[in-house]
């Protein structure tokens, strides 16, 4: 049975970098982030109360990002094996708290034993992963657009943009900056999307940032509720720690903003998902109901005719931190003979 109308949580907690740590180290630095999350989760169903059914953590909660180490290094001290203890210990809080627990962190595979991925989860109050997909849009980490044809001959096209239909709704996750990309909360939407869980670690202002537009129109455009959870401080290397910090917020399917943090450690960024009312929306005719009015095949036509990041570039590489940063040069060229850049 669906539970159409619960609250949600976009939990706002600090992460601890382990960049620059030995590998021992970063793995005990890992643990203790669980840890802590798991007190701050049970804390924040005791106060916000038994209706609480979502918690989406901060993007790379129990790592940070890394800060110098090339791509063997942190996958050796950063990355979590898709079965690992840090997984099971995330599993635990969802089951001793019922909730479904969304986070994102980066990831093996053993089917690309040289490269990580950043990927987002769901876990539900089973303790099962309900949902993981990895990150398609990364200025510096590898996705599976740079192994394009493996992966899909290995993961399938289903695992690139998947959506849990859970009790609790239609679940689907967007990685911190790819909430800017139109198309990829587009397909989600129409994939039965409902709920949006968007792990980020992002510099917050008082002001409207970026992504803070990205999350509001995403809800608008696509009927969708948005849940983002920001970091409540990036401690450990050497940026000031309360730039990431703050804005953690809940918007609902017409673009208004719910709930928002405050800078530090916070749950004020709580509030009631109404499904019901969402689909009632989507199933009403008219000019706000813009989902309905999507025309995917003239798009994809369009889309057909150009050509930005090429796929498969990493194929049978492990590439240093300085190549995404040239592959982006040699896109920009290409659009500027294309004319697209003038």
């Amino acid at each position: 049975m669906v539970n159409l109308s619960y609250r949600a949580l976009a939990l706002q907690t600090t992460t601890h970098a382990v960049s620059g740590m030995s590998v021992d180290d970063a793995r005990a630095a890992m643990k203790a982030a669980v840890s802590r999350i798991a007190v701050q989760v049970r804390g924040s169903k005791q106060w916000i109360g038994p209706d609480l059914r979502l918690v989406v953590l901060p993007e790379y909660a129990l790592t940070g990002f890394p800060l110098g180490e090339s791509i063997p290094a942190w996958r050796e001290k950063a990355a979590l094996a898709p079965d690992g203890p840090e997984y099971e210990a995330l599993a635990a809080i969802a089951r001793d708290q019922d909730v479904y627990l969304a986070g994102n962190a980066y990831e093996t595979d053993e089917h690309f034993p040289d490269l990580y991925f950043q990927a987002s989860f769901i876990i539900d109050p089973a303790g099962d992963i309900v949902l993981r997909c990895r990150r398609l849009y990364s200025m510096y980490s590898p996705t599976p657009y740079d192994v394009w044809d493996r992966y899909l001959d290995v993961h399938g096209a289903d695992a690139l943009l998947p959506v849990a239909r859970t009790p609790i709704g239609n679940l689907a996750a967007v990685a911190s900056e790819e909430i800017l990309y139109p198309e990829l909360a587009r397909s989600l939407a129409l994939r039965g999307a409902e709920v949006l869980c968007h792990p980020t670690s992002e510099a917050s202002s008082p002001m409207l940032t970026p992504k803070a537009i990205a999350r509001r129109a995403r809800a608008l455009e696509n009927l969708s509720y948005v849940v983002s959870a920001n970091s409540g401080g990036l401690t450990g290397i050497p940026i000031p720690a309360d730039s990431t910090s703050g804005g953690s917020e809940l918007i609902d399917f017409e673009g208004r903003v719910l709930a928002q943090a405050g800078p530090g450690e916070s749950l004020v960024a709580s509030a009631e998902l109404d499904l019901g009312a969402l689909r009632r929306f989507r199933s009403r005719p008219g000019m706000g109901n813009l989902l309905s009015r999507a025309k995917p095949a003239l798009w994809a036509a369009e889309y057909a005719r150009h050509e930005g990041e090429r796929p498969n570039e990493l194929d049978g590489t492990v590439p240093d931190r300085s190549w995404f940063k040239e592959r982006q040069a040699a896109t920009i060229a290409r659009l500027r003979t294309a004319g697209v850049i003038a």
